[in-house]
């Protein structure tokens, strides 16, 4: 008699010689659980820099997806892109850390005012919490404050519009002021601002702080948007550069590891939330590195759209169906500030 245990009744996916051993990279199916959208829903994204993949892809396939700051018509698409325009649903530029998006979050809704708000280069002046999303900066610290108003507007009317929030988990590394009461998007004297030891330092957030944080922002969202549904990813760009006392290679790990570990956690205790494996499916060793660029950082054409070709056949659309387009023939900019670190490199 056949002894019995629970794994004889496991699917071939849940066996890695028949789920990844004996099939190429290119036909492995079930990755993700059946994602529910209908054709209408609202989408709206954030996140970090491979975000913009994902919100890119559903305004090609006619996602009904929320632009609530959109460009002027004067601006080529290359020109809005580089002034935060069509980046995002909205001009926060990129989201790394989960603390940003609590932060932004709060703001928007009357709950919280970042302690130093406008930075400095040279004789004009940007926004700290998104430096680069006006690359030329501004005339007067007046000009940001009142921009910054109008964008917290247009965010809390984004929350309370959308049906799903696409979020893409970034980082653990970030960058606050002194006592830890504000987080910048950028270190200090990157993009803007110039860095004083004596008021900011170094965050590497905690797989406890980084869930607490997400549960804290969820709490909001539900509080705006009582049917909201998330999605969650991780992205698999790796870090351009650490600022803690490890290699790179060791720091990154501790912050992909850290992130979806905190993404499960979230999937498992809080209604609503699912993820999709955009991380999984490009740093998978099974596909041998083929679909980042020669740093073996960045993801090339071939990963983006083999994981939108797996993002959107997860998807249950219910009713109508997007319509399905071609592989790019290139890649459109992507918006990434991290990038800038490797400037600094002595």
């Amino acid at each position: 008699m056949t002894v019995q245990n629970p794994y004889r009744t496991q699917p071939p996916k849940a066996f890695w010689r028949s789920g990844v051993a004996d099939v190429h990279f290119a036909d492995m199916r079930e990755l993700s659980h059946p994602l529910s959208l209908r054709s209408d829903d609202r989408i709206a994204t954030a996140g970090s820099c491979f975000a913009q993949h994902i919100g890119r892809a559903l305004r090609e396939r006619g996602a009904n997806y929320l632009d609530l700051e959109p460009a002027p018509a004067y601006l080529s698409p290359s020109e809005a892109s580089e002034n935060g325009f069509g980046v995002y649903s909205c001009r926060y530029g990129n989201l790394y850390t989960v603390r940003q998006l609590l932060q932004l979050a709060r703001e928007a809704t009357g709950r919280f005012e970042p302690e130093e708000i406008v930075w400095q280069k040279g004789d004009r002046f940007f926004d700290a919490m998104r430096p680069s999303v006006d690359p030329v900066g501004h005339k007067d610290p007046e000009t940001v404050l009142a921009l910054r108003q109008e964008h917290l507007k247009k965010v809390r009317q984004m929350f309370e519009q959308l049906n799903v929030f696409v979020f893409t988990l970034g980082l653990t590394e970030g960058w606050t002021n002194a006592d830890g009461s504000t987080v910048f998007a950028t270190c200090p004297g990157t993009v803007a601002g110039a860095f004083e030891p004596e008021k900011y330092r170094f965050k590497n957030f905690s797989h406890s702080e980084i869930l607490s944080d997400f549960k804290a922002f969820h709490e909001i969202l539900m509080e705006l948007n009582p049917h909201a549904r998330v999605l969650l990813t991780v992205s698999p760009v790796s870090l351009a550069a650490t600022a803690s006392a490890e290699h790179v290679l060791v720091a990154n790990t501790y912050s992909k590891a850290t992130l979806r570990s905190v993404a499960g956690e979230l999937v498992a205790s809080l209604p609503g939330v699912e993820y999709f494996p955009s991380f999984e499916i490009i740093t998978t060793h099974a596909n041998h590195g083929s679909f980042y660029e020669p740093d073996m950082r960045s993801v090339n054409l071939f990963g983006v759209h083999h994981v939108m070709e797996h993002f959107f056949r997860s998807l249950t659309f219910v009713p109508g169906e997007l319509h399905k387009v071609s592989a790019p023939e290139e890649h459109n900019a992507i918006i990434c500030d991290e990038e800038k670190l490797a400037d600094f490199q002595s």
